[in-house]
């Protein structure tokens, strides 16, 4: 056990520290309509999270949480007659709003999958292909180091309010695939927080090491933080389907902790392509049925009185693929939360959000650069990015609009995020 300790707290710098008290003060906006539900498979009925809720024609949008729920905001400015429903795997879904109206709504979406005799032939078994896929990752990943853009954003809400909001652009030494190719390094360009959100009633909550952390759900390059030496004696695997991923065919493996394995480890499902075995995505989870010893591997800090308890994870990974190559493209990990002072009734719910996509990368200029320059994984973006903060360079995006997808803020700032073409 002692090993698999070892691997997950590498996984648990998702660490939160929870550090003070605090007085609030409130906020609220009309003129919005508030729609809320859940996303499930209209085949399992398994609750389906990071799946996109859209307006279509508009910027607006969001994700469902792990538990497969999402909340949408929308303008009625906008006159908006629909939202769109999609999700990897899966075949989109349009619903006329005012259907949607009428309290929490649970959506289901079909399965998109292709027909077996069309996969290349491989061994049945789900647990040799991810063995296959784990051996290939040093073929089937860039053999050389790369300097990558990513564009970062870390939300911190208690119950519906946003309490923190950071955003920033890093700059990425991304180490080769190759064993013994190194360690990845993070460190800041330009950062920005919010000023323009609730003060916390109860808890004062700071995410640690922010997207050097998010750096580490790159399941190709960290594998051990999930397949740790012997895994295959404590995760059972599954084919569950076959899928098509931008005209690629896609084993789609899930796998789960035994039933002899009562320490959290972690449950989910990796797409693999069946011409390669490259893994192009993975969704996994923690698993919280013990919740004494998963609340360790998340909090490093907290007031005496406070009873923290994990309710959700999830943790979200994808790759592109250039020339042969895959790369990594996006990652997302999500934490929620309840938190209980001692002779109080009720709970407040925190959600934590920090997502990072690739907006341009460097095969040539690929120095690393210094340890001192490194964002580490102690430091809090929250604090750091006064330092990194220039007008200048958001200009009249000068604001950080928090329902806005990461995709169309990337838009939003075009060139901004293209570091290498300057």
């Amino acid at each position: 056990m002692k090993t698999i300790a070892n691997y997950l707290r590498k996984m648990s710098t998702l660490a939160l520290m929870v550090l003070m008290l605090s007085p609030a003060f409130g906020q609220n906006g009309n003129g919005f309509i508030t729609l809320s539900g859940t996303l499930k498979d209209a085949k399992t009925n398994n609750n389906l999270y990071f799946a996109y809720v859209t307006v279509p024609g508009t910027h607006i949008g969001t994700v469902s949480n792990s538990e497969g729920e999402f909340t949408l905001k929308i303008n009625r400015s906008i006159d908006a007659k629909e939202v769109e429903f999609s999700h990897l795997g899966y075949k989109s879904k349009r619903i006329a709003l005012n259907e949607l109206l009428n309290g929490a709504v649970e959506v289901k979406l079909e399965p998109a999958s292709v027909a077996l005799s069309e996969v290349t032939i491989r061994p049945e078994d789900p647990l040799t292909i991810v063995k296959e896929a784990l051996r290939k990752v040093q073929f089937n990943y860039s053999d050389k180091p790369n300097m990558l853009t990513g564009f970062y954003r870390e939300t911190i809400k208690q119950r519906r309010d946003y309490i923190s909001i950071s955003e920033a652009v890093v700059d990425i030494y991304k180490a080769s695939y190759k064993p013994m190719g190194g360690g990845d390094r993070v460190k800041l360009y330009k950062g920005r927080k919010s000023a323009n959100v609730k003060k916390a009633d109860t808890l004062a909550v700071k995410l640690q090491g922010g997207p050097s952390v998010s750096l580490l759900l790159d399941v190709a390059k960290n594998a051990d933080v999930i397949f740790f030496e012997d895994f295959e004696d404590y995760y059972e695997f599954r084919i569950d389907d076959v899928v098509t991923i931008d005209d690629k065919i896609s084993y789609v493996i899930s796998f789960a902790q035994k039933e002899n394995i009562d320490f959290p480890l972690y449950y989910g499902r990796l797409f693999i392509d069946t011409r390669n075995l490259a893994i192009t995505h993975a969704h996994f989870s923690l698993n919280l049925d013990n919740e004494e010893e998963a609340a360790k591997l998340f909090i490093l800090r907290k007031p005496r009185g406070v009873k923290f308890t994990p309710t959700s994870t999830s943790y979200y990974v994808t790759y592109t693929e250039n020339d042969g190559k895959y790369y990594l493209n996006y990652m997302r990990n999500e934490l929620t939360f309840k938190a209980n002072w001692r002779r109080r009734i009720f709970n407040t719910n925190y959600a934590v959000v920090a997502e990072m996509a690739i907006t341009d990368r460097d095969l040539e200029n690929t120095e690393r650069f210094a340890l001192r320059e490194t964002f580490r994984q102690r430091d809090v973006l929250a604090e750091a990015v006064e330092a990194f903060n220039d007008d200048d360079f958001w200009g009249e995006h000068n604001y950080i609009k928090p329902e806005e997808s990461i995709e169309d803020a990337i838009r939003r700032y075009g060139r901004r995020l293209m570091r290498q073409q300057k």
